[in-house]
């Protein structure tokens, strides 16, 4: 099945529904489709009933006795029929879908999942009913029944545990926002520093460009204030109002301000959960079930500690919400009535390249050395790569380290690859090697596996001194890593 010409990348998603819809298998097979709004599931899942001749439904929020009128007209228009199907309840529903597929495997969509939920909650059981083990509609039907929903908290909540579709579903696929590389070439910036500039405030999101920017993209480095003015900035763009919005996409964050306030903290630097609740002025404790919300939504990501699982901090996982949360939310009343955001967007450039460029930088470089460094390059195949915190017990002093990449190990513990340091707008010279030599000394006086050895990575923004240059030219275990490097090594 011939993937669509104006569909950027997603080989892999669309080969996965392809061998699901046209599975000859006797029996209807569930599947489950999920991902974060505005990354294209929609676009897949109706070029994949239009290249099959399948039947696709797009819920919308509406009471469940007009969802079960729409989708009876539907369904109605697809097979032809002169008058409206009519439907009593989801069960009729779910047996006249599986009718679709006794000739033949289709492919049938719900789009919008969680909207039907909502309206009505037993409709997962209805589900797992109409597909138990011997019942004759699904035994002799072929249809690849596809539930599709973009409240993350639901859709992962929906195979899990005691659910009651758990060990129901033939595919479970999540469709993810493009990684960095695959954005540069889909917002067409060849410029590795422009490029990782543009993916630290709208990240990944296909939708960003092509519906919310209208395909304006930066023209050249020169070009990027005034894209930024153009578009996240301007009031009658929708990128604009959009980060206020992810959050109402998620149906359990009922206290929409104490989500924003826990989004805030972090984005400012708080990123333990005692620094959260110091910013907010609230006990540790309280924070546990906004942080977990947060979390099964997709919105942070928990990242243990290197050298002691215990430890954890967060990261917000969507680069628009830092954006706004560092650099518009502070000033935002402004950003409404003003018709020129120039002055606004020049006295925001400190939090921009503190908040923003500099953390966002970091987590581009564990992501290269995870997904795109060579084996000869970093001493091994890199399993796991973190931030970590290491102790030297003597001078009584802590020396955080930005970068630690755990090789491959037939046995534990997973020895220590590499540690490395990283400065988005500095300079790196050799005092910064001095430090990173001195950390690896403590690790393998501390016995950690493989830290003798470990392989010492600097990354920069702003370049590397000459000093630098020729340690590394001296020393095979000295790797200097920049943005084009980053982009294309």
């Amino acid at each position: 099945m011939q993937k669509p010409s104006d569909m950027f990348d997603r080989d892999f998603e669309w080969i996965q529904l392809g061998r699901f819809a046209a599975d000859a298998s006797p029996g209807a097979t569930l599947g489950v489709v999920s991902g974060r709004r505005r990354q294209g599931k929609t676009f897949l899942l109706r070029a994949l009933c239009q290249a099959t001749g399948g039947f696709y439904f797009a819920a919308d929020e509406a009471a469940d006795g007009e969802s079960l009128r729409r989708i009876g007209a539907a369904l109605s228009a697809h097979l032809g029929t002169p008058a409206p199907l009519r439907f009593a309840d989801w069960h009729e529903v779910t047996d006249a879908l599986l009718a679709l597929g006794r000739d033949r495997p289709v492919p049938v969509v719900i789009d919008e999942f969680p909207y039907l939920a909502r309206a009505n909650p037993s409709l997962p059981s209805v589900i797992q009913n109409a597909f138990g083990a011997l019942r004759a509609e699904r035994e002799e039907s072929r249809t690849r029944l596809l539930l599709c929903g973009s409240a993350l908290s639901f859709m992962g909540k929906l195979l899990a545990g005691g659910a009651a579709l758990r060990g129901r579903a033939g595919l479970e696929l999540v469709v993810h926002t493009l990684d960095y590389r695959l954005a540069a070439r889909f917002w067409n910036v060849p410029d590795p520093v422009l490029a990782m500039k543009v993916h630290a405030i709208v990240g990944g999101t296909p939708a960003y460009r092509r519906e919310f920017a209208r395909d304006d993209t930066p023209a050249g480095g020169g070009d990027f204030d005034g894209w930024v003015q153009r578009t996240v900035l301007n009031p009658a763009s929708p990128l604009f109002r959009e980060a206020r919005y992810l959050l109402s996409d998620e149906p359990d964050l009922r206290d929409v301000g104490l989500y924003h306030s826990v989004l805030a903290a972090i984005a400012d630097g708080n990123r333990t959960r005692g620094g959260i609740a110091s910013y907010l002025g609230r006990k540790s404790g309280d924070l546990a079930h906004p942080l977990n919300v947060l979390l099964d939504g997709g919105l942070l990501v928990r990242e243990p500690d290197a050298f002691a699982g215990n430890r954890t901090t967060f990261r917000i996982a969507e680069p628009l919400i830092t954006f706004y949360h560092a650099v518009m939310r502070p000033i935002w009343s402004d950003l409404e009535h003003t018709r020129d955001a120039s002055r606004l967007w020049r006295l925001s450039q400190r939090r921009f390249s503190a908040s923003v460029l500099g953390p966002h930088f970091e987590q581009l470089c564990r992501s290269w050395l995870l997904y795109y460094a060579a084996e000869e390059t970093v001493g091994g195949v890199p399993v796991r790569v973190q931030t970590g915190v290491v102790h030297d017990a003597a001078s009584r002093a802590s020396h955080q380290l930005d970068v630690v990449a755990f090789g491959l190990a037939d046995e534990a513990p997973e020895p220590v690859i590499a540690i490395g340091e990283v400065k988005w707008n500095e300079v790196m010279g050799v005092p910064h090697l001095d430090r990173l030599r001195h950390i690896r000394d403590l690790l393998a006086a501390q016995h950690r596996a493989g830290a003798a050895r470990a392989r010492l990575l600097c990354f920069s923004g702003a370049g590397f001194t000459e000093g630098l240059w020729g340690e590394a030219a001296r020393s095979a275990d000295v790797l200097l890593v920049g943005p084009g490097e980053l982009y294309g090594g």
